[in-house]
């Protein structure tokens, strides 16, 4: 394994061997610790000094269910801080098989225009983006394919990229090549078109899976995670519901986004959980499908086609994260109509939970009434026109609010809160306030846990080891329903190292490589200037109470100022 640094300035590929300090890393942690080490974390994020870095996980390229994701990192023009993003799709494993492990993106090129940048074994290749300037991710794509060939991976941005909004992502090709994996948080899609490039496209030809150190003993931990993985009672649920099987558990704690954050559980929510979407996409039939896996050789199948009355696809896939923040947030209770927002989303290459908690706010000003979904689409469509009001919409809630004059935003690090109350899920509460990445549930969410969501006095404990935990993941390259079956058998992710690298590690590796990650992140974060005053949820949170348990986010911030007393800067 390589890295391959490209400099968008020079227009120049070299392909360097790994420094010792990162060849133990990879994913988030590789991503957070080339940050630290070669970007100075005050920098301009949307300025040539910034770098973007996509990182495949320790143990992509054999594809082992769920474990081939690729993150994306760089210092965020949303949060101020560093950021890592992650997708399925095939980029993850198309830069494995080149035998990249980490692709740096460094300066910025001169004068007007955007770029297709081609990665293949014989190097790099730069090619005008003119006909794809301004096009959606899905027209985009489809002619990238038609130019470049059906086998290449491509990761590409929307006009929300291409404009610097500060909600764009990176989107990427699923298992059936359409652009829907997004690294949606943070802003990334922002700073790669802040570097000019429209599209990488990553042509694996004549490359090959990384090699093993000990392939029979692969074979043996694979067999044992695969094994505990589908055993897994929430395996078959994931692939029965999908993400979207999260609505009647968040609803039923009180942590359902309803009406703007105004009250915890939706009463149309069984218009819009898991079982009427299966119910309605098996009887609709033609391109729905209720499960669909978004990278080769995943077992979970969580994702899905979701296609309209006619039986024509509308999106893929629909996820509880865009159903949370643009269905009950906004007190839409018609699966048809969020779907349709979330395309435009996709189509742009815009982050849809930033959409819909900035769509929450438009609601506070009085530019749309809740259950409206016409006008929400509407407003969607505004992101495109590239309106004032479309522009602040597309730089997310916070700057939304500040366009509008609203006060009341649910951001934390000025990125929006993920589908999960956090007066009601105290715990992710804590990951939203304290984790680097922002208010973002995948840093740490907690609601599966066995606890008392409402006691403030549990919840710094829980959300640290959540947070330590899910950095190791998201280092590994593991989507996080993977780790049921990890979490299973743990010494399984043990053998699979040391079966793929030689590496003898003890039975503690997620959580080596967690703290790890998160040690990088905070250091880079309070050397950007963010620390204890951006550790926190919205004031507002802690007074105004949330029906019907009409709870408050009460976890003290002396609580909230120890869950990195580990940390040593």
């Amino acid at each position: 394994m390589h890295i391959w640094r490209v400099n968008l300035h020079t227009r120049e590929l070299a392909i360097q061997p790994v420094p010792p300090a990162w060849e133990r890393l990879g994913g988030r942690g590789l991503s957070a610790r080339i940050l630290l080490d070669e970007v100075a974390p005050t920098c301009d994020p949307l300025g040539a000094s910034n770098k973007l870095v996509f990182a495949p996980g320790l143990l992509v390229g054999h594809m082992l269910s769920s474990c081939d994701r690729i993150s994306i990192g760089a210092k965020s023009p949303l949060t101020g801080g560093i950021k890592e993003a992650n997708a399925g799709g095939s980029t993850g494993l198309k830069l494995a098989h080149m035998g990249i492990k980490a692709l740096i993106l460094e300066g910025a090129p001169e004068g007007p225009g955007e770029w297709v940048l081609t990665l293949s074994m014989d190097g790099a290749r730069f090619e005008p983006a003119g006909d794809l300037a301004g096009l959606g991710v899905y027209a985009a794509a489809s002619k990238l394919l038609e130019r470049y060939g059906p086998k290449v991976g491509i990761a590409l941005i929307g006009p929300a990229g291409e404009r610097l909004y500060h909600a764009a992502g990176i989107q990427n090709l699923d298992k059936d090549r359409t652009p829907s994996r997004i690294a949606a948080r943070g802003g990334l899609g922002a700073v790669m078109g802040s570097k000019k490039l429209k599209a990488i496209v990553f042509d694996a030809s004549g490359g090959a899976k990384p090699p093993l150190a000990d392939p029979e003993a692969f074979r043996k931990a694979q067999k044992t995670y695969t094994q505990a993985l589908m055993e897994h009672p929430q395996t078959q649920s994931y692939a029965d519901f999908g993400t979207n099987a999260m609505p009647s558990l968040s609803n039923g704690l009180g942590g359902m986004p309803t009406r703007n954050l105004t009250a915890g559980q939706f009463e149309g929510v069984e218009s819009i959980n898991g079982e009427r979407m299966r119910e309605l996409l098996l009887a609709r039939g033609g391109e729905a499908e209720t499960t669909h896996a978004c990278m080769q050789g995943c077992t979970i199948r969580c994702s899905n086609v979701y296609a309209g009355a006619d039986g024509k696809t509308i999106v893929s896939p629909l996820e509880y994260e865009t159903v949370g923040l643009m269905g009950s947030n906004l007190g839409i209770a018609e699966l048809d109509a969020i779907a349709r927002m979330n395309y435009v989303a996709n189509d742009l290459g815009l982050d849809s939970i930033e959409v819909g908690a900035a769509l929450g706010v438009a609601i506070a000003a009085g530019k749309m009434n809740f259950g409206e979904g016409d006008r929400g689409l509407e407003l969607c469509e505004e992101i495109r026109q590239g309106t004032p009001l479309g522009a602040a919409l597309g730089n997310g809630a916070a700057a939304a609010g500040r366009f509008l004059g609203v006060e009341r935003v649910p951001v934390v690090k000025n990125q929006a809160m993920s589908a999960y109350d956090p007066r009601a899920i105290k715990g992710t509460g804590v990951t939203y306030a304290t984790s680097p990445q922002g208010a973002d549930h995948t840093a740490g969410l907690t609601i599966r846990a066995k606890v008392n969501h409402l006691d403030p006095t549990i919840q710094v404990e829980l959300s640290r080891k959540t947070q330590i935990n899910n950095a190791g993941y998201d280092t590994l390259g593991v989507c996080l329903f993977g780790a049921f079956g990890y979490a299973t058998v743990p010494h399984t992710i043990k053998d699979l190292l040391a079966a793929r690298y030689g590496w003898q590690v003890e039975e503690d590796i997620l959580q080596v490589l967690g703290r790890e990650t998160l040690q990088a992140e905070r250091q880079f974060n309070l050397r950007a200037g963010l620390g204890a005053k951006d550790d926190r949820l919205p004031a507002w949170m802690k007074v105004e109470a949330l029906p019907p348990l009409n709870s408050v986010f009460d976890v003290r911030d002396e609580e909230l100022d120890r869950l990195f007393d580990w940390f040593t800067p």
